[in-house]
């Protein structure tokens, strides 16, 4: 486990665009090739302009996950591949609960490895969608973390 340094409001979109294409080629195996496209195109004008941007930077400085929230949701959380596993999604999130009050997330259903995450830190699914806020078929479940 890295120690994550610390988490930082980031306006450098073509950066984290890029983090976030290498952590979707790994994660979301189930979207076409067109709808990456589709989407990655987006991320930067569409998405990442109406969300609070934060990331955290590897042990030598290089950015490498971010988090964008808003209204008390997480609206997206991606890890560079090469340092998943590492702690960086599991501080970002922490920030997100703790400093920002955030206590929702919705994920891709066919994304395992996501919803596994966030179930292991208290997340419960409490709805489902067939499609996604594009219209695209690709289910989208509702989390909302589990007060103790």
């Amino acid at each position: 486990m890295v120690e994550c340094g610390k988490i930082e409001r980031c306006w450098e979109y073509e950066t984290l665009t890029r983090i976030w294409f290498e952590a979707v080629k790994v994660t979301h195996d189930f979207l076409s090739r067109e709808d990456i496209d589709f989407y990655r195109a987006r991320i930067p004008h569409d998405y990442m302009l109406n969300v609070e941007l934060y990331a955290l930077r590897d042990e030598v400085g290089n950015l490498c996950a971010f988090i964008g929230l808003s209204a008390g949701m997480i609206e997206m959380l991606f890890v560079h591949p090469r340092v998943m596993g590492k702690g960086y999604g599991s501080a970002l999130l922490l920030f997100a609960v703790r400093d920002k009050g955030v206590r929702k997330v919705d994920v891709n259903e066919q994304n395992c490895r996501a919803l596994e995450f966030y179930q292991r830190h208290g997340f419960a699914v409490v709805g489902r969608d067939d499609i996604d806020s594009e219209g695209k078929p690709y289910p989208i479940l509702h989390l909302e973390l589990e007060t103790l």
